[in-house]
């Protein structure tokens, strides 16, 4: 946990380098890989794709600064104990899992998404056969 205050999440340091096309000589080898430019290398990530991809880690990352600004360190370390400790769950294998504690301990609990309330009817045609499933728990 890196103590932030960002809301939003921080774009990736663009850069651009020739060490993968580079021959013994250190130059680009532009008969093997072709010309190429750094502008667009530089622009290949999307920022909006990065944005999106760090978004949940941002908002938890300020979260836990919060509580560490405000209560002290035991704050954040007791709410990362606790997602540890809830987030490890041996259960029977044949029958589908929620972790509504998890849920609760991140905060989405208030959040509905469509696996929430849409049950795919492959999980429902599944057997259940849970002398089969335990058996594959036993051997991992």
């Amino acid at each position: 946990m890196e103590p932030s205050l960002r809301i939003v999440p921080s774009s990736a340091p663009k850069s651009a380098s020739i060490q993968d096309t580079a021959n013994s000589f250190g130059l680009h080898d532009t008969l093997r890989y072709g010309p190429r430019s750094l502008a667009t290398e530089a622009h290949t990530t999307s920022t909006i794709k990065d944005r999106l991809e760090n978004w949940e880690a941002t908002r938890d990352n300020l979260k836990l600064t919060t509580l560490r600004n405000i209560y002290g360190l035991h704050a954040p370390v007791r709410l990362l104990m606790e997602r540890k400790l809830v987030g490890h769950n041996p259960h029977m294998p044949a029958l589908p899992v929620t972790n509504v504690h998890l849920d609760v301990l991140m905060g989405r609990d208030e959040t509905l998404e469509c696996a929430d309330f849409m049950m795919p009817s492959s999980e429902l045609a599944q057997p259940l056969d849970i002398h089969a499933d335990m058996e594959k728990k036993l051997k991992m």
